[in-house]
């Protein structure tokens, strides 16, 4: 795991391109402490770097940028290529001979005999890369296949500049950096910005799955794409061909694949250990290590005093079962909050699932112990496991056949109470509903979806946050986007799958694999998920959904499986979500804080927003009207960010 930057001048370009270039790779520094490396031509304007974290061939012979053996190829490589000792092997075979040890040469061994379409589609892992091809004069960038490490892009003026993170490319002595207002519509829709957009105008994101090509003779332009591999592909593939056979044979091979992933995933030459939450997720690929382990597997967990967030006992009881060598950390609300004024940096553009903060705290609890650490991320998408997939198709047979009249008078009657109210009411009632925590705040949102007209219009509801959040942004319009554009989703013939699949493009890669990402590269810590080995994705589209979903409740195929190692009263309990309770900190040790970004005064002096909406919705929440938490994050992480943002800047120019 690494971070890379680097850029091409297309024209007249600095004659120092190695200062430059130093000053974008420190800024990255925490993605690779442990070496630096550099390859200019100024000749071509062309200049990639590198920051290295040390994970497979500690030598010198695995450092970076690593030149092909004819000399045609340089490349810089952030990541982990999980088959590469079987593509070794072959090479081998075929005559091939290797300085060192390390997955980076045989990427560049399999490009130089196969070309880069070819051999990128024989890669398993996670990577983002550039490479230069000196022969052809052309910079390509290529992605991951789900977009677990990041990849950022763009011109500045005659000069093309990529890096892992905005950090680096603001280093570059021509960076500009202004805002993008429509990008900051998309973060206050869906709490995250979609790719291709960026925060700031003219960047962009290499989408996964992806290369992108620029040629020496086509300055300017946004390059050459090819899409090497597609979810909605892969879908169709695995429904057209369905796994047949009894519950015995479909686990026995679901159980197979996975094996081989979590044990390809378990090679590292430095310490390794686990995320673990105690849900399916986690505790399924916990399972798998150890099963394949001759020693305890490292485990992690984070405790929260306040038990409505705290999984901390479930995980605990877990570990014990399957023998690990585990370690939990109980974390004060001081602790957590301290972490608040670090997420500006961490995530280096406006962000704000606010489950960003104790995945903050796992990893560098993680890291105080490994140096790699698996997790259970991508198990939701592939096999069912929100609650919106079952909830959104109970709900819409129920939404179709109520007259319109009607759905609107019950979503104004229980809207005009409220949460808070509801919460004293639901927790009177003497039953209660069972795999569901029925909530002031639930039925608050569930009432906001009576009005939809379609199941697509429902889904979408579900992903929204501030719901016209053009109006919210002085002089912004929403651009268009995969997730808010219906027409372009894929058609798989149900909804529920429908859903699942647009997940796996957007929600995946762009907030929760962000948040992995900055959140363990922050500490140095490299994150492995090997659910999203595209492999194990193409069988998960084999498995029928009545396989993933059933009687309501996700991931059954998965949990059948789980059952084989750990006790189902282990884990068998309503679906919690990794997050923090914002909405008492907001009216609580977070309100002087919130209160200063959220001010009138300042809103219309900065430009951006308007605060006549944003100041209604603080006081609403400040009253316990209504819980707007997730509204008021959205807004308080991007003006967090531009705090933060215009810091940077004077101090650059002091």
């Amino acid at each position: 795991m690494c971070g890379i930057a680097g850029f091409w001048h297309q024209g007249q370009g600095p004659a120092d391109l190695g200062g430059d270039l130093r000053r974008m790779t420190d800024a990255i520094r925490h993605r690779g402490p442990d070496d630096a490396g550099q390859w200019c031509d100024t000749g071509a304007g062309v200049a990639l770097g590198h920051r290295r974290l040390s994970i497979l061939d500690l030598t010198p012979e695995g450092r970076q940028p690593m030149t092909s053996a004819d000399g045609r190829y340089v490349i810089v490589y952030n990541g982990e290529v999980y088959n590469h000792a079987e593509l070794r092997q072959a090479q081998g075979a075929g005559g091939v001979r290797y300085r060192g040890h390390s997955d980076t040469e045989v990427m560049l061994a399999a490009i130089q005999r196969q070309g880069l379409s070819a051999a990128v589609r024989s890669f398993v892992g996670m990577f983002a890369f550039a490479l230069y091809d000196r022969a052809e004069r052309t910079l390509h960038l290529a992605r991951d296949r789900f977009g677990e490490k990041p990849l950022y892009w763009g011109w500045l003026g005659g000069t093309l500049v990529f890096g892992s993170e905005l950090k680096a490319l603001r280093r570059h002595p021509r960076w500009e950096g202004r805002i993008d207002r429509g990008a900051l519509t998309l973060l206050l829709r869906y709490n995250y910005i979609p790719a291709p957009h960026a925060i700031y105008q003219g960047i962009r994101k290499v989408l996964p799955g992806t290369i992108l090509s620029f040629r020496a003779d086509a300055p300017g332009a946004d390059g050459s794409s090819e899409a090497y591999w597609s979810a909605p592909a892969a879908a169709a593939q695995g429904l057209a061909a369905p796994l047949v056979g009894d519950e015995t044979e479909v686990l026995a091979e679901l159980e197979g694949a996975l094996r081989r992933t979590v044990a390809q995933e378990m090679v590292a030459d430095v310490p390794l250990g686990a995320f673990l939450s105690g849900g399916i997720d986690s505790s399924l690929i916990v399972a798998l290590m150890q099963a394949q382990s001759a020693r305890p597997v490292r485990t992690f967990t984070i405790g929260f005093h306040e038990q409505a967030y705290n999984e901390a006992e479930h995980a605990k009881a877990v570990a014990a079962h399957l023998g690990t060598d585990h370690t939990e950390l109980y974390v004060t609300p001081a602790e957590t909050l301290a972490v608040v004024p670090r997420l500006p940096t961490l995530y280096d553009e406006p962000f704000s699932d606010s489950s960003q903060v104790p995945t903050f705290l796992v990893s560098e609890l993680a890291r105080r112990h490994v140096t790699v650490s698996l997790s259970g991320d991508g198990g939701d998408e592939l096999f069912g496991g929100y609650d919106r997939y079952a909830f959104a198709e109970h709900l819409w047979r129920r939404l179709r056949i109520a007259p319109r009249l009607a759905r609107r008078a019950a979503s104004r009657a229980v809207l005009a109470v409220p949460p808070d109210r509801w919460d004293r009411l639901l927790g009177a009632l003497p039953i209660r509903p069972r795999g569901y925590r029925l909530s002031g705040d639930r039925l608050h949102k569930l009432a906001r979806l009576f009005s939809v007209e379609t199941p697509d219009q429902l889904y979408r509801r579900l992903l929204t946050h501030w719901h016209e959040p053009a109006r919210m942004v002085v002089g912004g319009e929403e651009p268009p986007s995969l997730v808010g554009d219906p027409s372009a989703w894929p058609d798989l013939g149900d909804f529920t799958l429908r859903m699942m699949c647009v997940d796996q493009l957007t929600y995946l890669p762009d907030d929760i694999l962000v948040k992995v990402d900055r959140a363990s590269m922050g500490v140095s810590l490299e994150s492995r998920a090997p659910f999203l080995d595209h492999r194990v994705a193409e069988l998960a589209w084999r498995i029928p959904l009545a396989w993933k979903i059933r009687q309501g409740k996700g991931k059954w195929i998965l949990r059948r499986l789980l059952a084989r190692y750990v006790p189902e009263t282990l884990f068998e309990r309503p679906k919690m979500g990794f997050g923090v309770p914002i909405d008492s900190w907001l009216r609580g040790p977070l309100r002087e804080w919130a209160g200063d970004l959220l001010h009138g005064s300042r809103l219309r002096s900065e430009g951006f927003l308007d605060p006549t909406a944003i100041e209604w919705t603080w006081e609403e929440h400040q009253r316990g009207d209504c819980n707007w938490q997730y509204l008021l994050w959205d807004v308080l992480m991007f003006q967090a960010w531009l705090e933060h943002e215009r810091d940077g800047r004077r101090s650059a120019a002091a």
